[in-house]
């Protein structure tokens, strides 16, 4: 399985990356705008994404932006089955919760400093982690 991780900031894309490397293949971007290029290039090489942890706020793109136009990919290609998209944000704000979930049909939320015990947990709720 293929894992997308968008995240601006370093330390965040290292801690990430630790988490996910036993679990699946993982590839870095570092906006919403090569999130966005990324997630179209593996449909065309058919190796689609099983999972996206996208930051929120980042340059160029924002995540919930990126995760429209992700959306909107899957909608007009009829790319079944849709990817699970954990949104991830130093944000503890309810706005920001409802926007990604219901304007951008994230599959999960994980407020910032993402522990991997949490996400194992959300993981294992999408189905993508067998306990």
């Amino acid at each position: 399985m293929r894992a997308l991780i968008v995240e601006d900031e370093f330390l965040s894309r290292k801690v990430l990356r630790s988490f996910l490397l036993t679990l699946f293949e993982v590839d870095i971007v570092v906006n919403g705008r090569e999130a966005v290029e990324a997630f179209k290039l593996a449909h065309e090489e058919r190796a689609p994404y099983a999972l996206v942890l996208m930051d929120i706020m980042m340059p160029e793109v924002d995540g919930i932006e990126a995760l429209r136009k992700i959306r909107e990919m899957e909608d007009k290609d009829d790319l079944r089955p849709r990817v699970k998209v954990i949104m991830t944000t130093a944000l503890d704000d309810p706005q920001t919760v409802l926007k990604s979930f219901y304007d951008g049909e994230a599959s999960g939320y994980i407020v910032k400093p993402v522990s991997r015990d949490l996400l194992y947990k959300e993981l294992e709720k999408l189905g993508l982690l067998k306990k």
